[in-house]
């Protein structure tokens, strides 16, 4: 089926291109945003839109450093208080400057309940208060110490809305970005024109028109004919290799921090075993799933936190293949015949990749069998821990290395987090809330690199991949850059060729 698929693809370049839309810049999406209120936003379509609509008191650079946005600066003056000082040329797109007002609007909505949100619980029910003493200073007191709380302020996390704004606000956002919002029609498309006033440089197209399409085939088809501009990981491995043929597209492939990884069920007295989890990190081929399912669009992963982050600790113990050490790891632990049950959902690479695991598990005496689900009913089964072994993967979340809160802390079992293998180790659990509450970042930094090498050794996750951003662009497009968590911050500098 996917061979005829990429046939139909390849035959559809014989038809001939017709022209896009030459005022606008159409962008192929795969899901759908759920809600365009950057207080209620959640799925990444929702919030990367977002980030094109709204500014926040701050921003992440590539390196996931918390850098200005609409404060120009800030101050800690005891650990519980920061202090944002607002530029004051900022404006909403209805033309109302941007003040502290707002911010002490956007924060109030979530914390008392006038919209409800998933966002008004941590790490912002950790705000005692927020003052406003002049238009553009802003004055967050916090219950405690939370050192990550600067980075929960970012883009595309949060954005700052108009005082006032009404409850109904996500059918017609109103932001400072450096687009405007036009037009929402549910499950087919949202348009952005430019703010001709924002305050730092104006984007390079005057439309952006995100299209939903939710066939991959389809996305890749119409890249060809010509009415998509461009697609951003929203294509299979194999496509983007047909599609590198085409003298009408152009394919940029970029390092990402989206992170694939193996999950272990602690409490199953198999997994339980060390080296048992240790066999299966000797057994996979990374090199091997890269070259032939992802078409060389990964690179092998050594931990949780991408090497751009500032946290990340590379001095760590790797697993390089070999087989023969897996095998008398099974052997040292009794299991030289195991049979386990590998859970993942029904989607095309996801059973690819698990056809692949079942081979190269088997090469070392371990017997894998697949159980696949819609992905509804298999990541339900997951946080209730009705798992073996399963894979999946983090994106976005793991560019803040509070994630390890999130996935290691063993008060994080669902529903209280995401530990959902049930991982536990005092000293992990430790270094966490000391590095949650600890200002210095070079301290931050020791405690997050110990931990990173504590669970390279205890193996809760094997690492498999950080998945390449690659974006598939008609050649009328100037300006692509990507940055590594993936988001449409570059979408502000591309321009259109000029007409020959």
């Amino acid at each position: 089926m996917l061979f005829l698929l990429l046939l139909a693809l390849f035959l559809s370049g014989c038809t001939g291109q017709t022209s896009a839309d030459p005022g606008i810049v159409t962008v192929a999406l795969d899901q759908v945003p759920e809600n365009l209120d950057p207080r209620i936003a959640q799925n990444a379509t929702s919030q990367r839109i977002d980030e094109l609509i709204f500014n926040s008191l701050v921003r992440k650079n590539e390196r996931s450093e918390v850098v200005p946005d609409l404060a120009l600066r800030w101050e800690t003056p005891d650990p519980k208080t920061y202090v944002f000082h607002l530029r004051d040329d900022a404006k909403f797109h209805d033309g109302r400057p941007v003040t502290s007002r707002d911010v002490q609007f956007t924060f109030r909505t979530m914390l008392d309940g006038t919209v409800r949100t998933t966002k008004s619980g941590h790490p912002y029910n950790l705000i005692q208060s927020i003052e406003a003493p002049d238009a553009y200073t802003v004055v967050f007191k916090l219950k405690e110490v939370f050192s990550p709380f600067l980075w929960n302020l970012t883009l595309p996390v949060l954005g700052i809305i108009p005082d006032g704004s009404p409850t109904d606000f996500n059918r017609h956002p109103i932001g400072s970005g450096p687009f405007e919002f036009v037009h929402y029609i549910l499950d087919d498309e949202v348009l952005l024109k430019r703010n001709e006033n924002y305050f730092g440089d104006k984007a390079g197209v005057s439309m952006l028109r995100f299209k939903l399409i939710p066939e991959a085939i389809v996305r890749a088809l119409e890249l060809r004919k010509g009415t998509i501009d461009i697609a951003l990981n929203v294509l299979t491995p194999d496509m983007v290799e047909v599609l590198k043929h085409d003298p009408g597209l152009k394919v940029m492939q970029a390092e990402g921090t989206s992170y694939q990884y193996l999950a272990f069920n602690l409490t199953d007295p198999v997994f339980r075993d060390i080296r048992v989890r240790q066999a299966f990190a000797y057994g996979i081929d990374r090199d091997k799933i890269i070259k032939y399912l992802w078409r060389g669009q990964a690179k092998p992963a050594f931990g949780v936190i991408p090497p751009n982050n500032w946290a990340h600790e590379s001095n760590v113990r790797t697993y390089p293949y070999d087989p023969a050490r897996a095998r008398q790891l099974l052997k040292e632990a009794g299991q030289e015949n195991l049979v386990f049950t590998y859970r993942t959902s029904t989607d095309d690479t996801g059973r690819l990749m698990a056809i692949i695991l079942q081979q190269e598990l088997k090469e070392i005496g371990v017997t894998m069998e697949i159980r696949s689900n819609e992905f509804a009913t298999f990541f339900a089964d997951i946080i209730a821990g009705n798992f073996q072994v399963f894979s999946l993967r983090w994106i976005g979340a793991n560019n803040d290395p509070d994630i390890f809160n999130l996935i290691f802390n063993s008060k994080s079992v669902p529903p209280n987090g995401s530990n959902r293998g049930h991982y536990s180790n005092p000293r992990v659990d430790e270094l966490i809330e000391f590095s949650r509450r600890e200002v210095d970042v070079e301290k931050r930094k020791q405690a997050y690199s110990e931990i990173q090498r504590i669970v390279a050794e205890e193996l809760p996750y094997i690492d498999l991949f950080y998945m390449d951003n690659v974006c598939v662009y008609s050649n009328r497009i100037e300006g692509i850059k990507l940055y590594p968590a993936g988001d449409f911050a570059f979408f502000t500098g591309i321009r259109l060729k000029p007409a020959s």
